[in-house]
């Protein structure tokens, strides 16, 4: 595919000036190329080149691509969804607005936006079904995302020539000043520059994974090794048979989606409320367990009702200016997560006072103006919440919200399962109605928090042992409080516990392979009983992965020595985070601390903050903020080598170096 086929017909370009390669064609690759669109005229207008390296649509990628089951849907909102940096975007590049999903879809609908493909009635009953609230199926996100590719290849300009190639790059080396990528056909590229952007891969079992599979092989079992659920054959799956699954994340929600109403069964409303499970009678029963024991929190049906809420309060550029001249490198949970965990509880407790003030016994000037003075973790604190804040129910304490069985005992599997099932039915009640808008406060403080921490904390100002805490804990957290399923699925989730489909194991869950039974085993730490099955599914993402992974090019990058996997402060020799190991400017960093000019990369894959390749309209969100930084970093460079400067530090230079700090500190 050229330039051409996106829409352009008979453009023509001069003979390229530098030329661009991006390894990855999904939704971040696609965010970055239209902030080099935007760029281009201030930064760069001699003809380009620029080749995408894709094997699936260019846009969607793999994870969001159309031939997936239409029963997965995401876990945003329509109207919660974007690739435009707008206006809200503190950048140094022009803002470029466009619509949100639930926008395009009404400009398809109404014809303002021809251009859109549409390719099947299924597709199209969707699109004409949405509405802001609706959460939607990956495969309509997926033309929403293959859209803006296209609209953004349109908006390159006559001097870029752009080609998709449907390959697999397999290696990347140095040529002269620039490099040479080789893909699986046999094809090389040359390139001025190269961003890596290869979103979530797959890497070699761990020996865990190995062992349960060698395991599963000897005794006729079957075991599904992390993976991204949509690509498992779980047809040696049987009817009827009894299968313990580990994790409750998003990966378990779409499990269950597939194993269930992807096997015919079907959910219907009952006359007294919930749901009621109507069985195909091709479904395993599921025992299912993780380290919490429940599943994410669920999305937020109740809109605010008091105060909107502000910028973060604690976490700000003068607070970590004042961390920094007091330490060399930040600690997260000495030095960051008290900030985090305030500002997030100052939107949860805004909401509650402010919208709810029948529930407390405090005007919000005196509490917010006692809680500016309180550390987060201190008697003056917890005193002044217990005093304002009647109900303990009411209160918020983030450990009990990430582990909230912890410390229970059960008396067996029954007592645990339905200290599960009560758990999801009290997270309904709080989520998905309109009388606990509370939710909402300490979701938008989150995610504030989530996104404001990137913008002001260069990771080479973290501790080495920080940095596996925000790529591990301070991530999962996120998720499990911000980016849960739609209130829909948990309400199913509950109806097939009630219909014996679904079974909850509890907290801590322990797997086995008992080689005398024959059988996987699983129990819960706080339950004491063991369960044992015939099939073992683990619900989660494979762990990244530089050294042992199954994408040729990162492995290739390990090898060669022009990239290493990001380390962990004091893990043995070899084991790292499984992160590509990139600096603040996102250039690729090698074993020996070097980086070389004009390779890079973003994405899940790398040890950047990682904020996700789309979000929120109106957020200043992370993602785009990152995304023009890059873009105009890869720019200046190829200008700079053009034009070489004679003071051995050009304007242009000058200005992508700035860009980059203004991108991480504000």
């Amino acid at each position: 595919m050229t330039i051409a086929d996106a829409g352009r017909r008979n453009a023509r370009v001069a003979v390229p000036a530098a030329s661009i390669v991006f390894i990855g064609g999904g939704p971040k690759a696609a965010m970055i190329l239209e902030r080099l669109a935007a760029n281009l005229p201030a930064l760069f207008e001699e003809p380009l080149q620029i080749h995408v390296v894709e094997p699936h649509r260019p846009g969607s990628g793999r994870i969001w691509r159309r031939d997936q089951s239409p029963l997965l849907m995401l876990n945003s909102m329509a109207e919660d969804v974007t690739m435009f940096t707008d206006d809200s975007v503190e950048c140094s590049g022009p803002a470029a607005p466009g619509p949100s999903l639930i926008e395009w879809a009404r400009g398809v609908l109404d014809g303002s936006i021809p251009d859109a493909e549409i390719p099947d009635e299924d597709l199209a009953e969707q699109l004409r079904g949405l509405r802001p609230a609706s959460f939607p199926t990956r495969r309509l996100q997926s033309l929403y995302l293959e859209w803006f590719f296209r609209r953004t290849v349109r908006s390159l300009g006559p001097q870029v020539s752009l080609t998709v190639h449907r390959d697999v790059a397999v290696d990347v080396g140095p040529a002269g000043t620039g490099h040479v990528v080789r893909l699986a056909s046999g094809s090389a590229l040359p390139a001025d520059a190269v961003v890596v952007a290869v979103g979530h891969t797959d890497s070699e079992p761990d020996s865990r994974s190995s062992g349960f599979a060698s395991f599963a092989g000897r005794h006729g079992l079957f075991y599904a090794p992390p993976a991204y659920t949509n690509d498992v054959d779980f047809s040696g799956l049987l009817p009827g048979q009894d299968a313990i699954v580990s994790g409750m994340g998003l990966a378990f929600v779409d499990l269950v989606v597939l194993l269930m109403e992807g096997r015919g069964g079907r959910f219907r409303e009952k006359p007294g409320g919930g749901l009621e499970y109507l069985p195909s009678g091709r479904e395993p029963r599921l025992w299912t367990g993780s380290r919490r024991g429940v599943p994410y929190r669920s999305k937020i049906s109740a809109p605010l009702q008091g105060e909107p809420a502000g910028a973060p309060r604690y976490l700000t550029a003068a607070a970590v200016a004042g961390l920094l001249e007091r330490h060399d490198l930040l600690d997260f949970n000495e030095h960051l997560w008290p900030l985090l965990a305030k500002d997030a509880a100052l939107g949860y407790y805004r909401e509650l006072f402010t919208g709810h003030p029948r529930r407390v016994a405090m005007p919000w000037a005196a509490f917010q103006q006692a809680f500016d003075a309180a550390a987060w973790y201190s008697e003056e604190r917890r005193a002044l919440v217990e005093a304002a804040v009647p109900d303990p129910a009411d209160r918020l304490e983030f450990e009990d919200l990430d582990r909230p069985l912890r410390g229970r005992r059960f008396a067996g599997a029954g007592e645990a399962e339905e200290a599960v099932a009560a758990h999801i039915r009290n997270d309904l009640r709080l989520r998905d109605g309109d009388g606990n808008s509370e939710t909402l406060g300490l979701f938008l403080g989150l995610l504030r928090v989530y996104f404001e921490l990137g913008r002001l904390i260069p990771l080479d100002a973290l501790t080495p042992e920080s940095r596996p805490i925000v790529s591990g804990w301070w991530h999962g957290f996120f998720s499990y409080v911000d980016s849960g399923p739609p209130a829909r699925r948990l309400r199913e989730l509950l109806a097939l516990h009630e219909a014996g489909y679904v079974r909850f194991l509890g907290p801590d869950l322990q797997l086995a392979a008992d080689e005398d039974l024959g059988l996987f085993t699983a129990t819960s730490a706080q339950a004491g009983e063991v369960i044992t099955a015939q099939a073992l599914i683990e619900a989660r993402l494979p762990a990244p992965a530089v050294e042992g992974s199954l994408n040729p090019l990162l492995a290739a990058l390990q090898k060669s020595g022009l990239g290493c996997e990001e380390t962990a402060a004091g893990a043995p020799a070899g084991r790292g985070t499984g992160k590509l190991l990139v600096d603040a400017a996102a250039r690729i960093v090698g074993p020996d601390g070097s980086t070389r000019p004009g390779l890079y990369a973003a994405g899940p894959a790398t040890s950047s903050w990682g904020a996700g390749a789309f979000s929120r309209p109106h957020s200043n969100a992370a993602p785009f903020r990152e995304s023009d930084a890059l873009a105009r970093r890869v720019l200046a460079e190829l200008a700079e080598r053009r034009v070489p400067s004679t003071a051995g530090y050009s304007a242009n230079r000058l200005a992508a170096d700035l860009s980059t700090f203004h991108a991480s500190l504000g």
